[in-house]
């Protein structure tokens, strides 16, 4: 509705009425014209209505949804469902060419529209996050891993020679396989253990680099979020250690823009040193489907080439479902809910430690990892070969999803790499643990929940120690870690 149509709507309905009606969509207009003006995340949330508004607005922009539009070409926008047209708010033609994700696509100015407010509002909230020099970012339909690949793909026509990536090891599938799958090796600097905490072994990095030369390094690939006892790499001396090599230097942020201190440090990294580019999850840190992630960094130019390097066009899904969610909560609604993730760690960390206690076993000292935290399984471990892996099972059919039972002597080959005491970040480590996490999103009764349940887990393993007979029922459970889903609900209730 436009000022025209308002005025021809007072020849039908009262003009005090309309005039009414109009300032009420005036009201959206406004909203609509700072985000566009601004291309930063309101500090208050939308409605619903606005958004969905807005999201309309953008759908009739594009030659799809034109009346009489005539396609003659292989990529028109038709959609044969008409519940997956409006799953995607009729926004079907993608984002990007086919040379560049992040370039406009002339028949869809309103999808196109879309990839650049969503690029800038996620650039607003990572330096909101605490990386406040970050200079550009974009939103990619890929998940971490691949994210990183694109990274790599990228660096390698910038190093020609180089076929080596120094990656100090974090047991974790995908970002490994992100440099397999780059066509690069990974060469693997094992952690320093620092009384409970795995630590960046920097000495052993800059061995790696003197030993296989600069040239033939591709990149330096540290992590931030990761599961204790390893705790984040040493961002500030690794990007001193690559400025004073001239090497790349590539961050596996997956999910730290929750975490303050993750975030400080990339801040501090790239302050220091070198930072070239650093990867986040959209799904882990924005409580969105996964399928996507950002790529920022420091240089302009430089992530530019990442989006160049990203084949064809791509899926709008991950860019509209993140710009609805941060229009949604709005700066104030995100930073309430770090906050509260904030406060849901020391909860958790307070009680799990108490826990621990009451079964002769303690919380592990990771001070440096500020979302996961880990305790010991002495013993546990010490009652039989099984145990620890049939807590993994119990919790897992008591529905509590997440946790990580990590038992002693583990070995896994990844991609033809063998990885002795794998999930420990170390070939041996000096107990078994369990892991959990205080993610964003996490409430008071998840975690009030868990340790119920984890209490639960424990007596039944420690009764099936200490009785030498054992009921049959007791020694069924401890052996298979099966319990029916319907018993969940009724020993919550207990």
């Amino acid at each position: 509705m436009n000022t025209e149509n308002f005025v021809a709507s007072e020849r039908l309905v009262n003009a005090a009425y309309v005039r009414q009606g109009s300032q009420g969509r005036r009201a959206h207009e406004l909203r609509l014209r700072a985000l566009l003006e601004q291309g930063k995340c309101p500090e208050d949330g939308w409605d619903e209505s606005t958004i969905e508004l807005f999201l309309h607005e953008l759908a009739i922009m594009d030659s799809n949804n034109f009346l009489g539009n005539c396609g003659v070409g292989e990529r028109e926008g038709r959609v044969a469902s008409g519940l997956v047209a409006r799953r995607h708010y009729r926004l079907i033609h993608g984002i990007g060419r086919s040379g560049d994700i992040s370039a406009v696509q002339p028949k869809a100015a309103g999808s196109s529209l879309l990839n650049k407010l969503t690029n800038s509002v996620a650039l607003d909230i990572i330096k909101l996050a605490g990386v406040r020099t970050a200079s550009s970012c974009f939103v990619v339909p890929m998940a971490t891993g691949m994210s990183l690949t694109l990274c790599f793909l990228t660096l390698r026509h910038k190093r020609p020679k180089a076929k080596y990536i120094i990656w100090p090891r974090i047991d974790q599938k995908s970002c490994f396989k992100s440099m397999i799958t780059a066509g690069f090796e990974p060469v693997v600097v094992e952690n320093v253990l620092e009384g409970d905490e795995l630590r960046t072994d920097l000495k052993a990095v800059e061995a790696k680099i003197q030993d296989l030369e600069a040239d033939n390094i591709l990149c330096v690939h540290s992590t931030t979020s990761c599961f204790a006892p390893r705790v984040p790499d040493r961002l500030e001396e690794l990007a001193e250690i690559c400025t004073r090599y001239d090497i790349p230097h590539i961050v596996n942020n997956a999910y730290g823009v929750q975490s303050s201190k993750c975030m400080h440090l990339i801040q501090q990294g790239a302050r220091r040193g070198r930072i070239d580019a650093f990867v986040q999850s959209l799904d882990k840190n924005f409580m969105v489907p996964v399928g996507g992630a950002i790529i920022a960094g420091f240089s302009d130019s430089f992530i530019q080439e990442i989006s160049k390097m990203y084949p064809g066009r791509a899926s709008a899904s991950p860019s509209l479902d993140l710009l609805i969610t941060l229009l949604t909560l709005g700066t104030k609604g995100y930073q309430q809910l770090l906050k509260e993730r904030k406060e849901m760690f020391s909860y958790l960390l307070e009680n799990v430690k108490k826990l621990a206690e009451a079964y002769n076993e303690r919380l592990l000292e990771t001070p440096h990892n500020p979302i996961s935290l880990a305790m010991s399984l002495r013993e546990l471990d010490k009652q039989s070969g099984t145990a620890v892996t049939q807590l993994g099972s119990m919790l897992f059919t008591r529905q509590v999803s997440g946790a990580r039972v990590v038992p002693l002597g583990s070995q896994q080959t990844v991609s033809g790499y063998t990885f002795k005491g794998f999930m420990a970040h170390t070939n041996k480590y000096h107990c078994a643990y369990l892991n959990a996490a205080s993610a964003i999103g996490m409430t008071k009764e998840d975690v009030d929940v868990f340790l119920k349940r984890l209490d639960k887990c424990l007596k039944a393993l420690s009764k099936g120690k200490n009785d030498e007979k054992g009921s049959p029922a007791l020694n069924e459970e401890v052996a298979s870690g099966m319990e029916k889903c319907s018993l969940v609900e009724e020993d919550d209730q207990k």
